[in-house]
């Protein structure tokens, strides 16, 4: 019986959905994906770490604060949306630690104390984790959006699955804001067919190859002109490198028609494998 923890990539929706469902209606295959993820692990992690699309910086920055600040980094929605709380508390011991393990792996690491929480954060994990009762912190994205580093990062942040630490990936599998509408179909299916087999269907042994040349896939740059929701994807699939991946969100329809997904890679805890 094993208490490691698996690790996700989540599609996360746009904006602040959850508390506007009725102005966004179209997310309860997506929600009711986020809702199982705490059913499926059985037990609640001592701190879920977040790497967002919403957060990039020259180097790894890890998150410390205590009591993180919100940031509303989106447009156009309803004004009470701008003062939504999600008052999770930070996690300053795991940051600590999340800052070791880069280091010690030689990846030069920041750290920011005043960082809020952004909403690739805090839209999915308010789903998640609707108290607000687990600790949460953020690790940055590193700009340029270079595959490897992100997977090596991955690599090294293993450790605290067996530490009580959940890893999320958090971005979207198609991610293009010029096209949302019906044309995005064709680009968003292909690519997103491209990623199942890459994650879940094709030999693990040859995943990480595949992902670090993400680009030539079919529908790749049509699906993400600029990849910064898709790389959170590396840092969770770099974290359990060699273990299956799982499908655990799919619908071909998000918003009238782009193919969505998410996935858990490794086992849930208890499983005998």
């Amino acid at each position: 019986m094993s208490t490691r923890l698996p690790t996700y990539f989540v599609s996360h929706g746009g904006g602040p959905w959850p508390w506007i469902k009725d102005l966004m209606p179209g997310m309860e295959r997506l929600e009711a994906s986020l809702q199982a993820i705490p059913v499926e692990l059985g037990l609640t992690p001592r701190a879920v770490l977040v790497i967002s699309g919403h957060w990039e910086e020259r180097e790894f920055t890890v998150q410390t604060g205590e009591h993180p600040p919100m940031i509303y980094d989106y447009g156009g929605f309803p004004e009470f949306t701008y003062r939504i709380q999600y008052p999770a508390p930070g996690a300053p011991d795991v940051a600590a630690r999340v800052g070791q393990l880069l280091e010690d792996a030689g990846i030069t690491t920041r750290y920011d104390g005043r960082r809020g929480y952004d909403h690739g954060m805090f839209a999915p994990l308010y789903v998640v984790y609707p108290q607000a009762d687990v600790p949460i912190l953020q690790l940055s994205l590193k700009r340029g959006y270079d595959p490897a580093a992100h997977l090596a990062a991955g690599r090294a942040l293993a450790p605290l699955r067996d530490e009580g630490v959940l890893i999320v990936g958090s971005g979207f599998s198609y991610h293009n804001l010029a096209n949302f509408g019906p044309s995005a179909g064709p680009a968003s299916t292909a690519f997103g067919g491209w990623l199942n087999t890459t994650l879940v269907e094709g030999p693990v042994e040859e995943r990480t190859q595949r992902l670090l040349h993400w680009d030539t896939a079919p529908g790749a740059r049509a699906s993400h002109p600029a990849e910064d929701h898709l790389i959170p994807l590396m840092v969770a699939v770099g974290a359990a490198e060699a273990e299956p991946g799982v499908r655990i969100y799919h619908e071909h329809d998000f918003m009238g028609a782009i193919d969505s997904s998410s996935f858990r890679f490794g086992e849930v805890p208890g499983s005998d494998h």
